[in-house]
């Protein structure tokens, strides 16, 4: 039986995490077991998604499945964009280069600020008033 090369990325955004492989194909992309046009629904969102295949010129060279939990779609759309990266990395070290410097292989550590005490939101306090 003929094993096919397999290449794993992790990636994080917001509150979403996505497991990604790579296997040569031609381009097909699942997530979550739906093809990536129906998942997202955002054209804005697949092209994100493939980002990181343009300045390495894999574009179309690879299959694409990821499973995603947790955040939305947007979240889950940088996570697998972050996991192809990475995924990349496996594949020839001397994709680093140009993935680096589109910043594709930072983790982007914005997240949601959770909300205090005594406040209605993180940061809004009440009205002021002054009688």
């Amino acid at each position: 039986m003929e094993q096919t090369a397999r290449y794993y990325g992790t990636g994080h955004r917001k509150n979403a995490t996505a497991r990604v492989w790579l296997t040569p194909g031609d381009g097909n992309v699942v997530i979550n077991n739906v093809p990536m046009a129906l998942y997202v629904g955002r054209k804005s969102l697949e092209l994100l998604i493939m980002q990181p295949f343009e300045p390495v010129d894999a574009v179309g060279k690879y299959d694409v499945m990821a499973k995603c939990k947790g955040g939305g779609i947007s979240g889950q759309a940088g996570a697998v964009r972050h996991g192809i990266s990475k995924a990349l990395l496996q594949i020839g070290e001397e994709m680093r280069i140009p993935l680096r410097r589109l910043g594709f292989l930072t983790r982007d550590p914005r997240v949601k600020e959770r909300k205090k005490y005594g406040r209605k939101r993180a940061r809004r306090g009440f009205q002021f008033s002054k009688r």
